[in-house]
């Protein structure tokens, strides 16, 4: 049996090189008719080729294990999804975990004020005096006073009072929302305006000002801060505007009291010298003694002429009335000299000349100077009481209506969003890297 076994293996065998033999020889066949074909042409008489064998061997293909997402995978895939882990998956974690467990607990205390003016009236009840629309002045005030919270000088004194570095040290492994030590004023206003929010409503006037801290009420003391600044402030602007409106009416009071002195101190002198209080009622009194020496002349011309029908020129009544003519001729022209009639003398620059009109005229001249600088000093106290009116129409004041609270949950940081905003950013500059690639990759 085992001989038979092996006679058969032998003729499977040689049936099976013979057929080799056979297949090789077909071929061969084949090529040499190709060549045949082609050196004599198509127009020779055609060529039936040889069936071809089907029964070659084909070689064998290996299995592949791969699925089939893996199988089209390219190493620009295995990039990116690499990108991907360590760009966005592991940060966006990290984040996630450092805001979970790590980032400190922050409080915040919020207070409400607002900038008002006498001027704006008053209103009929609480919340009118707080909503009421304010005016241009008010509301530049409120602006000055929103940059001066958030401004070096504040967070400077907030620094000099409370310490920001020991306030806002770092609590834990929390090395981002602390505050290092020894550093300078420009780094801490940078934080300090991280901490401190101010918001302002442009149509109430009403600020909203909130302070974060890591103790809630460390949070309240700092607000409580801010609001006495801001009132010590507001007042110092009420002052200034105040002594702005003043000072100009004030300045002109000064200007025309110095004018009213200087014009009473020249009248008074002029008085000394003169030795009469007004030269008027002096002139007066020459004009009625004019006139009475007058009549007395004519009176004695009358006389004489009537004693000059009845006696002699060397009688002696005709003589006593030329001389008493004579006298009160003399007389009159002295008291004509002395109204200004006579020659002229230097009674306007000598009140103690006899020339009644120099006298007058300058009496009139100081005289008007008194009464316009009575009236120009009269006009600048009524200017500096309506000032007054107007400055203290003008005052503001803080009105504060919420008082800083005191905070019992500690809301800040935003955990879930801050992680969230995080993954998100992450992810967008991701995508963008990739689809940047991706373009220039077409374009290439």
């Amino acid at each position: 049996m085992a001989v038979s076994k092996d006679a058969v293996v032998n003729r499977i065998g040689t049936a099976h090189a013979d057929k080799n033999i056979s297949t090789a020889t077909a071929d061969s066949r084949g090529r040499g008719i190709a060549v045949l074909e082609g050196l004599l042409g198509r127009e020779s008489a055609p060529v039936i080729p040889l069936r071809e064998r089907q029964d070659r061997i084909k070689p064998v293909e290996k299995p592949d294990w791969r699925p089939a997402w893996l199988k089209n995978l390219r190493l620009r895939h295995a990039f990116i999804g690499a990108s991907f882990l360590g760009l966005v998956a592991m940060p966006a974690t990290l984040a996630s975990l450092y805001m979970a467990f790590i980032a400190a607990d922050q409080y915040h205390s919020t207070t409400s004020f607002a900038v008002r003016s006498i001027e704006g009236g008053v209103s009929s009840d609480i919340l009118g005096m707080f909503t009421q629309a304010t005016g241009s002045s008010t509301v530049s005030d409120s602006y000055i006073l929103m940059d001066y919270i958030l401004s070096e000088r504040m967070a400077a004194d907030a620094d000099r009072k409370f310490k920001l570095e020991k306030v806002y040290a770092t609590r834990g492994f929390d090395f981002f929302y602390g505050i290092g030590s020894g550093l300078p004023i420009e780094e801490k206003l940078a934080y300090w305006r991280d901490m401190v929010t101010v918001n302002f409503d442009h149509a109430s006037g009403i600020m909203q000002v909130t302070v974060k801290a890591f103790d809630r009420k460390q949070s309240q003391e700092i607000a409580q801060f801010i609001v006495d600044q801001s009132d010590r402030l507001v007042n110092s602007l009420s002052l200034s505007a105040r002594n702005d409106v003043l000072s100009a009416a004030q300045d002109e009071v000064l200007a025309a009291e110095a004018r009213l002195s200087k014009a009473r101190a020249a009248l008074r002198v002029y008085r000394d010298k003169s030795q009469e209080i007004s030269p008027v009622e002096g002139a007066k009194l020459a004009v009625q003694l004019i006139g009475s020496l007058e009549q007395q002349l004519t009176q004695l011309n009358a006389d004489l002429a009537t004693a000059k029908s009845q006696m002699s020129e060397d009688t002696p009544r005709i003589r006593v009335l030329k001389t008493r003519i004579e006298s009160l001729e003399q007389q009159l022209a002295v008291e004509r000299q002395r109204l200004g009639t006579g020659e002229k003398r230097t009674a306007a620059r000598d009140p103690q000349a006899g020339d009644v009109a120099g006298r007058i005229a300058q009496f009139e001249e100081l005289e008007t100077e008194r009464e316009f600088a009575e009236r120009a000093y009269t006009a600048a106290l009524a200017s500096l009481e309506k000032a007054r009116l107007e400055a203290n129409n003008r005052q503001r004041y803080l009105a504060l209506f919420i008082e800083p609270t005191l905070s019992e949950l500690a809301q800040y940081p935003s955990r879930f969003f801050n992680a969230l905003l995080m993954s998100l950013a992450l992810l967008f500059v991701w995508a963008i890297g990739v689809m940047s690639y991706y373009n220039v990759r077409d374009r290439a």
